[in-house]
């Protein structure tokens, strides 16, 4: 297997910590890799079961430390960034599911993190941490993606409680997350108010009306609220201010959705120069065509863009601002889009190899697409990009 280039690690984007947790995950893809991605993905219950074992054997690593914060229910405990990337990056490299299952952890409980309240901290934290509860965050309606303020979800007040009534769909480990945080119009609160709420899975009213599959195995739901009644402590953040922690929270995780993505495209490189080294054409390599050295320099350059981008972001944001916007729009358009780009070609050199179901690169292939979806299409983060450029309280540009 041909040698991954790590040089990047000795980027001053990173402190000696990062380069230790480079190395740790490292040393876990290779010892897990094998078991991680032995499943069957046309079997929903293997996949569910899959995903679960992940979760597990992550929290038994002392991993998903890393995905949350605060889990003594402290409040000046922060998410570190590059942390989150260096391990989604890592992971992707090695077992695609094993990043799906640490991201959604992440992102399931970066509400809980960045914005809950003590006894949310410590209720729910400490079993993300440990593997024993799945998170899940519930945003995406069947009218409402990209443009979150079209949601149609209603969380309405009755006495010391929240009933909420909707529909959510698309929400990753739906179905076999112990708890949702779930996003909606709280028309008590104002005409444009919105409230987050930390719903468990057993909670009445709250019910999984349908599994979804898409062209990667991943466990995906639809659910549906009917009259669910969730206390009032269970509201994360301030009221009337659920967009503020939807928002805050993809802000910091949109850049490990880069990274991931730069995960992805490292090893469909791996795999092109190993099979441009052994397949011989007309008598020789097919590393010794010029044509396929332009596209392995070109699939290098890309990803070398992309991990620039995509640590940018995350520096910024661990280091300097509270709010990387525009940075982590770039990271994630840049590095998806590349992304797809560099697996496309590895797809293309390894030919009929690289069409070949359940091969390294066409797992890639199908694994990269929806990230240039989730989180913001591309398309809306050029659009946010531009926002920010025209802004009138733009501030200088960052290093």
């Amino acid at each position: 297997m041909a040698t991954v280039d790590r040089s990047f690690l000795s980027w001053p984007f990173f402190e000696e910590r990062h380069r230790a947790l480079a190395d740790e995950i490292d040393k876990v893809g290779h010892a897990e890799a094998a078991a991680w991605n032995d499943f069957d993905e046309d079997d929903q219950d293997a996949v569910d079961a899959a995903s679960r074992r992940i979760v597990q054997r992550l929290g038994a690593l002392g991993i998903l430390r890393h995905a949350c914060a605060g889990t003594d229910g402290s409040k000046a405990a922060k998410l570190d960034v590059r942390s989150l990337c260096i391990v989604r990056e890592t992971l992707a490299r090695h077992v695609p599911l094993g990043d799906f299952a640490f991201a959604m952890q992440g992102l399931g409980s970066g509400p809980i993190s960045l914005f809950g309240s003590a006894e949310q901290k410590t209720r729910y934290l400490p079993r993300v941490s440990q593997g024993s509860a799945i998170a899940a965050f519930a945003l995406s309606e069947p009218s409402a993606g990209s443009d979150v303020t079209a949601m149609q979800t209603v969380a309405r007040k009755d006495a010391s409680h929240y009933v909420l009534d909707g529909e959510k769909t698309w929400i990753s480990n739906g179905g076999i997350a112990d708890f949702y945080v779930v996003f909606a119009r709280t028309p008590d609160d104002g005409e444009r108010a919105f409230g987050a709420f930390v719903v468990d899975a057993g909670t009445a009213g709250l019910s999984v009306a349908e599994r979804l599959r898409a062209i990667a195995a991943h466990p995906l739901g639809r659910l549906e609220f009917r009259g669910c009644r969730v206390p009032a402590s269970a509201r994360v953040g301030e009221p009337g201010k659920g967009l503020r922690v939807a928002l805050g929270t993809l802000d910091v995780f949109r850049s490990t959705v880069g990274a991931a993505a730069l995960g992805f495209a490292r090893r469909a490189l791996q795999e092109a120069v190993q099979h441009a080294r052994a397949r011989r054409l007309f008598d020789q390599p097919l590393a010794q065509f010029q044509l396929t050295q332009a596209r392995l320099a070109e699939m290098a350059l890309d990803i070398d863009a992309s991990a620039l981008l995509v640590y940018r972001a995350a520096w910024v944001r661990d280091t300097i601002a509270d709010r990387v916007t525009r940075e982590a729009a770039m990271a994630k358009l840049y590095a998806t889009e590349a992304g797809q780009r560099t697996i496309d070609g590895a797809v293309q050199l390894l030919g009929a190899l690289g069409v070949r179901h359940g091969s390294p690169v066409e797992r890639l292939y199908r694994e990269i697409r929806s990230l240039r979806i989730y989180e913001g299409t591309s398309e809306v983060q050029r659009l946010v990009i531009a926002r920010e450029l025209l802004s009138d309280d733009q501030e200088p540009a960052r290093a």
